[in-house]
C-alpha cells in the first residue's frame, strides 16, 4: 500500500464536487493548496487533514472510537491540533516497543518518537501508515470517511475484505480452513488431499470442501492444479456488522466450550469477582490493549505452523446503580 498515493486519493474523495479553489479558501489558504495535496506535490499534516474532514461534514472523532483502545479519548481530543493527533497515536500504539513501529514504517525512532509526543506533526501519508501499523484496520477507518471504492489504492483490498467478511458470516469455519492452507505442512504436500484439512480441524470432508469452494469464489484461495494457495493475508474485522459479530463470537466461544468439556488442547480459565466500576473500566482497557498486542504479534509472524483462535469475554453479572 502506497500511503502517499492513498493520501492524494483520500483528499480528492473528501473534496467531492467542491471546487479546489473554493475549498482551499475555506481552509484559510490564498493559494490552491488542494491542487498541491491532490497531485502529491505536498501533503497536509494529519491535523490539517482532520480539519478538512470536519469542514466537509465528516465526524472523524466519532469514527475513531471504534479503533482506539480507549474510545472515550476520541471525545476529549481536538484532532485539528498537533497535541490531539499525538494523543491518538500514543493510544493506538500503546506500550508496544517504539522500535517495532519505526521498523514497520521504515523511519528512525527519533522521528517516530517526536510524532508520538507531539513535538512534530506527521504528514498525512505517515499518519495513514502509523494507523495501519497500529491497528491493521486502516481501510475500515477510511470507510467511515469516504467510500473505499473511490480510492484506487485500496479499492481491491476493500473488495477482498468485504468478501472475506461474507465468507466468515456464511461459513465460520472457512477462515480456519484458509489459515490451514497457509500451514507449512500443507505446502509440503505433493498435492491436495481431500480430508487432510478436515481431519486437523475436526470437520467432515464435505464441510472442508464447502469452505474451500467458498474461499475460491471470494478470491481468498486459488487452485494451481495440485494444491490450494492463499491469495492474500487479511486481518478481517467484522465489527462493521455488530449482529454478525455477535453471531461469530458465539460460534467460536462455543467451540472453546466444547474443548473445555472434552478436556481438549488449549488454555482455559475463568474468574468470578467483585470490583469497583473504576476497576472494571480498567479491566476493559486491559482487555483492549491485550487484543491490540495479540493482533500485532499475529501480523508480524513470519510462518504458519499453528492455526488457533482467541476469544475474549468480560461481562458484568450484576451492575448495581
Amino acid at each position: 500500500m502506497d500511503t502517499s498515493r492513498l493520501a492524494c486519493q483520500l483528499i480528492r474523495a473528501l473534496r467531492g464536487r467542491r471546487s479546489q479553489v473554493a475549498l482551499s479558501h475555506r481552509l484559510g489558504y490564498r493559494s490552491n493548496v488542494l491542487y498541491s495535496w491532490e497531485s502529491g506535490q505536498g501533503f497536509p499534516s494529519a491535523a490539517k487533514f482532520f480539519r478538512l474532514a470536519l469542514l466537509v461534514g465528516r465526524t472523524p472523532n466519532e469514527a475513531l472510537q471504534r479503533f482506539l483502545p480507549h474510545p472515550d479519548l476520541a471525545e476529549q481530543v481536538d484532532l485539528t491540533t498537533k497535541a490531539g493527533v499525538a494523543a491518538v497515536l500514543r493510544d493506538l500504539w500503546g506500550r508496544r516497543p517504539l522500535a517495532t513501529l519505526a521498523d514497520a514504517l521504515g523511519r528512525d525512532r527519533f522521528a517516530v518518537s517526536r510524532w508520538l509526543h507531539g513535538k512534530t506533526e506527521p504528514p498525512l501519508p505517515e499518519f495513514l501508515a502509523l494507523f495501519e501499523a497500529a491497528t491493521l484496520a486502516l481501510v475500515d477507518f477510511l470507510a467511515t470517511l469516504v467510500d473505499p471504492a473511490e480510492l484506487p489504492e485500496v479499492a481491491e483490498l476493500w473488495r477482498a475484505l468485504q468478501a472475506a467478511r461474507r465468507s466468515a458470516y456464511e461459513l465460520p469455519w472457512s477462515h480456519a480452513v484458509l489459515r490451514a492452507v497457509d500451514l507449512e505442512s500443507y505446502a509440503a504436500l505433493t498435492e491436495h488431499r481431500p480430508g487432510w484439512i478436515a481431519s486437523r480441524l475436526g470437520l467432515t470432508v464435505n464441510e472442508e470442501q464447502r469452505c474451500l469452494d467458498l474461499l475460491c469464489a471470494t478470491g481468498d484461495l486459488t487452485w494451481d492444479g495440485k494444491r490450494y494457495r492463499a491469495t492474500k493475508s487479511l486481518t478481517v474485522d467484522t465489527g462493521r456488522d455488530p449482529a454478525a459479530t455477535r453471531h461469530l463470537a458465539a460460534f467460536w466461544m462455543q467451540q472453546g466450550a466444547e474443548r473445555v468439556r472434552e478436556a481438549g488442547p488449549g488454555n482455559f480459565a475463568f474468574n468470578v469477582f467483585g470490583v469497583s466500576r473504576a476497576d472494571y473500566a480498567r479491566l476493559r482497557e486491559l482487555q483492549r490493549s491485550y487484543f491490540a498486542e495479540l493482533r500485532s504479534i499475529i501480523a508480524r509472524s513470519e510462518s504458519t505452523e499453528c492455526v488457533a483462535v482467541a476469544t475474549f469475554q468480560l461481562f458484568p453479572l450484576i451492575d448495581e446503580d
